[in-house]
């Protein structure tokens, strides 16, 4: 099915619109309000000319009318001037916890954003930096012996990061400090939890201490860039699918079929907690900026399929990145000012149509139950229902570059649906033989 500009169907959605207003609910240890969420990444350097909080705003409406829940902005803290990278600096070489980037306003604009998406009815989280600070983070001069050392007592990198500092977390007054910080930005800014950069990393220990003590103060959702199966334990509601993503790359340059994902997903499931969540995703910012996600990792048509995938798999909380409802076709620098261009939003009603069948249908929720269909062509064909009582989702894609003709070998999937994209009811009958053009997709409610 080729994408098409689809926003009359934001008016039949409207009049079911879904509710985000759980506040303190928990579903399987989750904020109850992220089970049939999603999040979109804010990357606020690069998505006005302006590249500020206030610019930002503007965008609000057109996101909470395409359906986005959670908005995660990346690092909005200082950035370091000693041995900065390029002109503007990683947002990741964090001088200061404990204040706002000048880059993009002050902290009066950011606690007005935050306001401003909460009446909406957005959740709201910041990325977290807690592997390294900055270069020239004050904790350097106040606290050395928060920081890793050599053996010459010099203290290092992280990696090859030369912009930063790496953290020692067997310091007790670190990891206090590190949680006061947390902290601050619930206190003050009334965030909804956080996105912790390279979480992995960071022991164990330390985040079975923090988090019980954050989530103490307000049920925030916790999300770590990492897929070590010890971080669901650790206390973190989602991790990254990385091997899921990894593969799904390699079905789109014709290096793998369909049969992969099955085999990286039950890996995950023997590994996982049963209520462990995953970020699913064609894109983010160190995929978009280093290697070209999605508009090469996932070009042109072939991009349709797992974007399907990603807001309906079982255990997903779908990610969208700034500029792919446009799409912006380009990666976007890290280092210095790189100015997404909004003119068309070719994607956002096909966004838009996902988004909120996923908000209101119980069967897309990360925990709702899964059944894998077997097809004539399980080499290309990805197809399964998912299920919660009485209500039922079909998705069928082909994650192949031919045209397909489909015959699903399970009638589970008789009955009237509702096409997702056409809103028109049709019958559906393991008898039948449903065609799918190269990359195409298809998605029923019943």
């Amino acid at each position: 099915m080729r994408l098409k500009i689809l926003f009359p169907a934001l008016i039949l959605f409207a009049c079911c619109s879904y509710s985000y207003a759980q506040q303190d609910s928990s579903i399987d240890g989750h904020p109850a309000w992220i089970m049939q969420g999603n999040i979109y990444e804010v990357n606020v350097r690069q998505y006005t000319p302006e590249g500020t909080f206030k610019a930002f705003e503007k965008h609000l409406p057109r996101l909470k009318q395409m359906g986005v829940q959670t908005l995660w902005f990346m690092p909005i803290t200082p950035i370091s001037k000693i041995d900065r990278k390029g002109v503007l600096g990683s947002y990741y070489a964090v001088a200061n916890y404990t204040a706002i980037n000048p880059e993009f306003g002050t902290m009066d604009d950011w606690k007005t954003l935050v306001k401003q998406a909460h009446a909406l009815g957005f959740k709201v989280i910041t990325d977290w930096v807690p592997n390294h600070t900055g270069a020239d983070n004050y904790w350097l001069a106040l606290h050395p012996d928060f920081y890793k050392k050599d053996s010459t007592g010099k203290i290092i990198s992280a990696y090859d990061w030369t912009d930063t500092r790496k953290l020692d977390y067997s310091n007790i007054e670190l990891q206090d400090s590190m949680i006061n910080a947390m902290k601050f930005w619930i206190i003050n800014s009334d965030i909804d939890g956080f996105r912790c950069d390279v979480a992995g990393e960071v022991p164990d220990a330390f985040w079975q201490k923090c988090i019980p003590r954050l989530k103490a103060m307000k049920h925030i959702f916790m999300l770590a860039e990492g897929n070590k199966p010890s971080l669901p334990a650790d206390g973190f509601d989602a991790t990254y699918p990385w091997d899921e993503f990894h593969v799904m790359v390699d079905i789109a340059a014709g290096r793998k079929n369909a049969l992969s994902l099955d085999s990286v997903r039950n890996i995950t499931e023997r590994n996982f907690p049963a209520n462990a969540l995953l970020m699913y995703f064609t894109s983010n910012h160190d995929e978009n900026s280093w290697n070209k996600a999605d508009y090469g990792t996932m070009p042109g048509a072939s991009h349709a399929p797992f974007a399907v995938l990603t807001q309906t798999l079982p255990r997903s909380v779908p990610l969208i990145y700034s500029g792919q409802e446009e799409p912006f076709s380009d990666s976007l620098s890290f280092f210095y000012k790189d100015t997404i261009i909004f003119k068309k939003f070719a994607r956002q009603g096909f966004y838009s149509r996902l988004l909120h069948v996923r908000a209101n249908h119980k069967a897309l929720a990360a925990n709702a139950a899964f059944t894998k269909l077997h097809t004539n062509d399980d080499e290309n064909i990805y197809a399964f229902v998912r299920q919660n009582g009485a209500d039922k989702i079909l998705v069928i894609t082909n994650l192949g570059n031919k045209p397909v003709a489909c015959k699903v070998k399970d009638a589970l999937i008789n009955g009237e649906a509702a096409n997702v994209f056409t809103l028109k009811k049709e019958k559906i009958s393991n008898a039948d033989t449903i065609k799918l053009e190269a990359w195409g997709y298809r998605v029923y409610f019943y």
